[in-house]
């Protein structure tokens, strides 16, 4: 096994053990529903990936947000989009008026980052709210999804 698979299972050993202290989780929906909403400044296992205390494959980065590639990517291009400083955005659902620049930020940045991976046919960009929306780390995060052709109506 190559030492890029060994990173990668590393990172996912990490993820899986920050939604459940026993076994990995099955699915997104199961990590989503095992995910406790918490102190919407509680620190996440983002919080380690922008400390760079956990290793991440770095597409885009500023002094707002950072983008980085989804270890359990749903397309060929699955990227994250996440605000350096959460400032209790732990969801869209808990988004105050003081967060309308940071949110537009990311969407931004979607577009430059989409541009980049050179998504010049189309790109779908997600947010999960909540334990139905499929949330399962509790820092606002966008999902940047490409490379193929996307479905409607979403899951």
């Amino acid at each position: 096994m190559s030492g890029k698979d060994n990173n990668k299972r590393d990172r996912i050993s990490v993820l899986s053990s920050h939604f459940t202290s026993s076994s990995p989780m099955a699915s997104e929906k199961e990590a989503a529903l095992a995910a406790t909403p918490s102190d919407a400044d509680a620190p996440t296992i983002f919080d380690k990936i922008i400390n760079k205390e956990i290793p991440s494959t770095v597409v885009y980065e500023d002094d707002k947000v950072l983008a980085f590639r989804d270890i359990t990517p749903q397309a060929p291009t699955h990227i994250l989009i996440i605000p350096k400083v959460k400032d209790g955005l732990s969801g869209l659902s808990k988004a105050e008026e003081r967060h309308f620049d940071i949110l537009g930020r990311l969407l931004y940045t979607a577009k430059l980052v989409a541009k980049q991976e050179g998504l010049d046919d189309g790109f779908r960009i997600v947010i999960n709210d909540g334990p139905k929306g499929c949330q399962s780390v509790y820092h606002i995060h966008v999902h940047l999804l490409g490379g193929r052709q996307m479905n409607w109506p979403p899951g």
